[in-house]
């Protein structure tokens, strides 16, 4: 007989409808305390980085943009900062602008993404909802400025390949001013609920300490108390020229890091504004057209936090070597820090509250401990996650409205 007391292992993954991406996570659990994790991200692989090597360096921004459709500005323009660092070049003024607002209309794009899905892991669909609703007009306003509503083929190494059309700036500003509104609402909400208070605060923490151990970026190193961005820190783009704040938080919890992404949300709305008032007359693009040999380091503000992009130049058209560290190869190691001897129920929003893009991460394999059993699967711990938040609301003396979902409370 199987001793009942013994650790067992709960599978999460490769493959499910609730994964975007092929991630496998293995939790030794005993009782409801998580004591070991393992984790594989190396399900797929598309070889970028060897797939930039024949291609032009016109070309690769295209292909980088294939990384993550998420950030498919980050990575581009990171590597155009990479051969720009090699070539000792600054990129016309007006350029930089355009670069800041996609950059910032993608930031706005991740942000709704991950507040729609953190409420759908806890049971909170109505923010699901709103947050993904309040996207649309994001991803709008992307196509109406780019012609496409994630990739905009628009970075090139010395500037961008095709201007903005401002006559569509008018429109754009009467989409942010009704986001601006809407999120206010969402934040709101979000800190004034008492239950997402007790169901989120004290869960997942990732103490400054620990974050500076694990050398995270972005967002859940902000919400760690640490007060670092890639974009007022080495500025590039437009970010020097315009004001706006870092958004912290001390509390390193999951709670910390759904409220860093919120406030930002206005940070960039606020960016956004002051580039196109202030959009400098200009030429969009240096005219490169050779590389000489040489190395270069690219560093960009990602919405998950600091990418990294180094390429190596023979002097041929096309790079010798590229290598991509995105932002999720340093923060999904920290699930190790704000997992282990949590319960059960919390695993699922603590995984997610780091934003993880595996897709971007897809080169490396990050192994946390020894791990095997038998499978469990996604659908129970989303499962006991929402029936967590059931427990907290009941804790504090409030019962569901009627209607699918603990998103509404009496009482």
């Amino acid at each position: 007989m199987a001793d009942p007391s013994a650790p067992s292992v709960i599978e999460i993954g490769p493959f499910h409808p609730l994964l975007e991406e092929p991630v496998g996570f293995s939790l030794t659990v005993e009782g409801e305390r998580v004591v070991a994790i393992e984790a594989r991200m190396d399900y797929i692989h598309k070889g970028l980085e060897r797939l930039a090597q024949e291609r032009t360096y016109d070309m690769v921004p295209i292909l980088l943009e294939r990384i993550c459709g998420i950030c498919s500005v980050t990575h581009s323009v990171c590597f155009c900062h990479a051969v720009e660092d090699l070539l000792g070049v600054a990129i016309p003024p007006r350029a930089a602008y355009v670069r800041t607002i996609l950059g910032e209309i993608e930031r706005l794009h991740s942000h709704l993404l991950w507040v729609g899905l953190a409420g759908h892991f806890i049971g909170y669909n109505t923010v699901f909802m709103w947050a993904w609703k309040y996207r649309e007009p994001v991803c709008d306003l992307f196509e109406m400025l780019t012609g496409h509503r994630q990739n905009s083929a628009m970075p090139l190494v010395g500037g961008v390949r095709r201007d903005l059309p401002v006559e569509h700036f008018p429109a754009a500003r009467r989409i942010l001013d009704e986001l601006e509104g809407q999120v206010e609402r969402l934040t709101a909400a979000v800190l004034d609920d008492p239950v997402l208070a007790a169901r989120l605060g004290g869960v997942g923490v990732l103490t400054a300490a620990q974050a500076l151990d694990y050398g995270v970026v972005g967002p859940t190193a902000r919400a760690s108390g640490l007060d670092t961005d890639v974009r007022r820190d080495e500025p590039y783009g437009a970010y020097g020229e315009v004001e706006w704040k870092v958004v912290t938080r001390p509390g390193g919890d999951v709670l910390s890091k759904a409220v860093v992404r919120l406030l930002e949300i206005p940070e960039s709305i606020r960016i956004l504004r002051q580039c196109m008032d202030r959009m400098p007359p200009g030429p969009i693009d240096l005219g490169l057209l050779h590389v000489p040999p040489g190395e270069g380091i690219g560093r960009y503000e990602a919405p998950r936090g600091e990418d990294v992009h180094y390429v190596r130049s023979d002097g041929t058209n096309m790079p010798a070597r590229l290598k991509v560290r995105a932002p999720s190869f340093v923060n999904i190691p920290s699930f190790r820090a704000s997992c282990l001897g949590a319960p059960l129920a919390d695993v699922m929003i603590t995984l997610a509250a780091c934003d993880p893009c595996y897709s971007c991460t897809e080169r490396a394999v990050a192994l946390l401990a020894p791990g095997g059993g038998p499978a469990a699967g996604v659908p129970g711990l989303l499962e006991a996650s929402r029936r967590r938040t059931l427990e907290v609301a009941r804790e504090l003396g409030r019962r569901p409205a009627p209607g699918p979902g603990p998103d509404r409370w009496e009482g």
